[in-house]
C-alpha cells in the first residue's frame, strides 16, 4: 500500500506530465509548473516542485535543463506514452480514461 505522501506526489508528476504534454513544444519552467500544480490543490514549494521533475527525471518520463537557476522540464516519448496510456512509467499515477 502507498503511503499518503506517495500517492500525493504521484499524483503532482502526472500532473506535471499532462501540462507538459499540452505545451506546443512539451516544455515547461518550474514557475510555471508551481503555478500549475497549485491550481490542482498541491499548494507546494518551488522545492517540492524541483524534487518532483528530477524523479521524473529519473524515471525517464522528463528531460531536465537548467537556465542560470530555473530548471526546464521537457517531456520525452515515455512520458508523454504515460500520458496518453499506451505504457505505464511506474513512481507516477495512472491517467484515468478519457470519456
Amino acid at each position: 500500500m502507498v503511503s499518503f505522501p506517495e500517492y500525493s506526489a504521484r499524483d503532482a508528476r502526472l500532473i506535471i506530465l499532462r501540462g507538459l504534454a499540452e505545451e506546443t513544444d512539451g516544455t515547461m519552467n518550474e514557475t510555471l509548473l508551481t503555478v500549475l500544480l497549485r491550481s490542482f490543490g498541491h499548494n507546494r514549494s518551488r522545492d517540492y516542485v524541483r524534487t518532483q521533475i528530477r524523479k521524473l527525471d529519473e524515471l525517464g518520463a522528463v528531460t531536465v535543463t537548467e537556465a542560470g537557476t530555473v530548471m526546464i522540464a521537457s517531456i520525452t516519448r515515455a512520458g508523454l506514452d504515460h500520458v496518453e496510456r499506451r505504457s505505464i512509467v511506474e513512481g507516477i499515477a495512472r491517467p484515468s480514461p478519457e470519456v
